[in-house]
């Protein structure tokens, strides 16, 4: 932990370390020429900057390297949710466009006047404040706004399914949802545009991805080729899976000066037998535990809290917010993209290795060039206590 991010706090006579931070403290500055706005010609081409966790020192790599780079006999847990065409454009009676991102179903499929339905909470842009209005989408779908859940968010009921989960007809109907800034450098780009959208589809998805349900990529996985993943198993390491479905609060900006005042987003999140069982044994016998991405660490490190000191198989949703000073009890070794200045995920790195050093590897990924964000380079935080 860096010297100067602890104070001591006396509860019920026992001391621990916390952080006193503002949430200034994790800003920084980033040309905007090293916004990755587009996925690089292939995923392994990614730049990789190694930092070591306890020591501070950094190496430059490239993702294809990853097998080699890891600690010996890792246990690499990926997060392989599929993101879903979340966003859903559509119209009022009036004419007037409105648009949706779909944050999950909220409820049980229901008979309606219109035959069968389903009810979905989304966050809308454009509705206005008119009440019952029929809104209409491609393909027959309508919906109707049944509660507004404040800040933009609503809960709909949608009909003219066919017969089908609304989760099978965003796939003709949908969209890929991008991250904000994203979207908004492609508004300013006078080409390319729509051969973009056809890439998102497939490259703003892990090769891994299996269950649908997250409205953003796990973006460390990004990187990862199936020729990869064969790498790591080859080189003596071991894969393990679990799912966390990314909501759209992982781009959500930290707005209260106090970091400890903002109120994290709930994300459901299921771990295997398979994988309870892989980290058991890892743990064990102190072999390293590998998360690829904050999802992963905010999976693990959520479970082993619900459990206890354990890491149980099964469904849960977390809301944990690990910032400087927190402790790690499963993860040993994270690999994870660039984040945004004063967002969770930046000080949940930051607890992870320490304010002071990774805001050094962010300036040091900075002066080299680096891609930043969903779409940029990566970085493997490494290191074990004592070596």
């Amino acid at each position: 932990m860096d010297e100067g991010d602890c104070i001591i706090e006396i509860i019920t006579n026992v001391k621990s370390c916390h952080t006193e931070l503002r949430t200034s403290d994790f800003d920084y500055r980033l040309p905007p020429e090293q916004i990755a706005t587009h996925p690089s010609a292939r995923r392994e081409d990614a730049r990789l900057l190694r930092l070591d966790r306890f020591r501070g020192s950094l190496n430059h790599a490239h993702f294809r390297e990853i097998a080699g780079l890891l600690p010996p006999e890792a246990l690499v847990v990926l997060n392989e949710t599929r993101v879903f065409p979340a966003r859903l454009r559509g119209s009022k009676p009036s004419g007037g466009a409105v648009e949706f991102l779909l944050t999950r179903m909220a409820g049980e499929v229901t008979d309606g006047p219109n035959g069968r339905g389903e009810v979905w909470e989304a966050l809308a842009r454009n509705l206005g404040r008119d009440a019952d209005l029929e809104l209409r989408f491609a393909g027959g779908v309508t919906a109707r706004v049944l509660e507004r859940l404040g800040e933009g968010a609503v809960r709909l009921r949608f009909e003219g399914l066919g017969g089908e989960p609304l989760m099978t007809r965003l796939e003709e109907i949908g969209e890929i949802p991008l991250p904000p800034y994203i979207e908004a450098a492609r508004k300013r780009e006078a080409a390319g545009a729509a051969a973009s959208a056809a890439d998102d589809r497939q490259r703003y998805q892990t090769v891994y991805a299996a269950t649908p349900g997250a409205v953003a990529a796990p973006t460390a996985g990004l990187h990862f080729t199936p020729e990869l993943l064969d790498g790591l198993v080859a080189a003596g390491h071991e894969i393990a899976r679990l799912t966390l479905h990314v909501g759209p609060g992982t781009f959500r900006p930290v707005k209260t000066e106090e970091p400890a005042e903002h109120v994290m987003d709930e994300e459901r999140y299921e771990i295997p037998e398979a994988t309870a069982a892989a980290i058991a044994v890892a743990r064990a016998r102190k072999r390293p535990v590998v998360a690829i991405g904050t999802t992963v660490v905010r999976a693990l490190e959520s479970a082993v809290r619900d459990g206890r000191g354990e890491v149980r198989a099964g469904r849960a949703a977390t809301t944990l917010f690990l910032m400087p000073g927190a402790e790690f009890q499963v993860v040993t070794d994270l690999v994870t993209n660039f984040h945004l200045p004063r967002s969770t995920l930046l000080m949940l790195v930051a607890a992870f290795a320490g304010r002071e050093r990774v805001l050094n590897a962010y300036r040091a990924a900075i002066d080299a060039g680096y891609r930043f964000y969903s779409y940029g380079d990566a970085m493997l935080i490494t290191g074990r206590a004592g070596a």
